[in-house]
């Protein structure tokens, strides 16, 4: 049985700041691909005033744009 903890996908959601050190970036980088006139913005959740990520989905993005092209 569930409790209201669990989470049935599997994927844990991470806070803006554990993405930024996931990636070795500032947290205001990561802020900076949330912005809506962000070219292309990283893959992310708005829960209030909150933002929350799935890893596999920012590696996924950050897969994207390692193919020679700097991701902006």
């Amino acid at each position: 049985m569930l409790n209201e903890y669990d989470n049935p996908t599997g994927a844990q959601l991470l806070t803006v700041e554990e993405i930024a050190a996931l990636l070795s970036v500032h947290v205001s980088w990561v802020y900076g691909r949330l912005r809506k006139r962000s070219r292309d913005r990283l893959p992310a959740y708005r829960l209030g005033k909150y933002w929350r990520f799935r890893a596999e989905e920012v590696f996924a993005w950050v897969q994207r744009h390692s193919d020679g092209q700097q991701a902006v």
